[in-house]
């Protein structure tokens, strides 16, 4: 059985996408070290349990099965950490990713769905951000991201490799089944550090207070991790009936600020959510909206696609989705 092979695939929105590819019918192959993902994340498919540095342990999985595709999220992706340690990102994110790009050509393995990251974009110049918006990232994992996306446009225009590159905004949200959500540690993501600090009354931190938005606080544009998994699928089988290539926004096209979200959090779960005002951090722009146009033109209309009107759907009282 031909199989797709995903790297990454026991962390947060990889297992999602697994999820989904089984729900499909495919047979996903979770090609995972386990540092940043979890073994009981992976729910149905193969799981081997190795690093993409090691490339004759990637060889022997491409020797074993018939690989049909692969969906690509193994990556480094803590902005912060990237700016004060940044070989460790260009190793993991670039060189090993080239180096798998080299031994799917050797195979014969030719269509890559690609977890890019709105953070190509770095201080963005125009509001919503499309993806003819130029790219000058402003950490080196929004680097090692646009970089490796360039080798899959040149390998493209090669005649190497069929892509798409899936550039996120902020994910959020969880499995509506009950059985994935966010488990990271250190945790960064806003939305589970507002919710656990509801539970356990721990104030939290807001990383700058003096931003160029209306209330201070950085704006993000959020996407329910499940419609970036239906999109992954419709990726995949864009490249198995077309082999189109080519670089898509994932959000929905209106922001949030940090303390809306958690006024938000108040009023949904209603604790009073104390905060605590601290310093920027290194590599964080003030605002980062999707233009998702591109997108709603090639897939909207797809009926695989169901989830879509959840994305766009605005960040608001009532929409709980984002907080499950």
């Amino acid at each position: 059985m031909s199989l797709i092979l995903v790297t990454g695939g026991a962390g947060y929105i990889g297992s999602h996408v697994v999820k989904e590819l089984l729900r499909k019918g495919y047979q996903p192959l979770v090609y995972d070290n386990l540092q940043s993902g979890h073994r009981r994340a992976v729910k149905g498919g193969l799981l081997i349990e190795e690093d993409l540095s090691d490339r004759e342990k990637l060889r022997q999985v491409f020797r074993s099965y018939t690989v049909k595709a692969v969906m690509h999220f193994a990556a480094h992706c803590l902005v912060e950490e990237s700016v004060r340690n940044p070989l460790k990102y260009f190793i993991n994110n670039l060189r090993n990713s080239i180096q798998l790009l080299e031994i799917m050509e050797e195979f014969n393995v030719n269509k890559i769905v690609f977890s890019s990251s709105a953070a190509v974009y770095g201080e963005p110049v125009k509001i919503p951000i499309s993806e003819e918006h130029p790219c000058a990232p402003t950490n080196p994992y929004g680097e090692t991201k646009w970089m490796f996306e360039k080798i899959l446009q040149t390998s493209f225009k090669a005649g190497k490799v069929d892509y798409i590159s899936l550039r996120y905004f902020n994910a959020a949200g969880a499995d509506p089944e009950g059985e994935l959500g966010e488990d990271h540690f250190p945790e960064t993501h806003l939305i589970p550090i507002v919710l656990r600090t509801a539970l356990t009354g721990h104030p939290i931190p807001i990383f700058g207070t003096n931003y160029d938005t209306p209330d201070g606080t950085c704006i993000r544009d959020y996407i329910h991790v499940t419609d970036l998994a239906h999109a992954h699928i419709l990726a995949l089988q864009t490249l198995e009936q077309s082999g189109y290539s080519g670089i898509y926004n994932l959000g929905n096209g209106e922001g949030y600020s940090v303390k809306e979200v958690i006024e938000v959090a108040r009023k949904v779960t209603g604790k009073k959510i104390a905060i605590i005002e601290s310093p920027r951090r290194p590599g964080d722009p003030s605002r980062r909206i999707a233009s998702s146009q591109k997108i709603k033109k090639n897939w909207v209309g797809s009926q695989d696609f169901m989830g879509w009107r959840r994305l766009l759907k605005p960040l608001g009282i009532g929409t709980e989705t984002i907080f499950k």
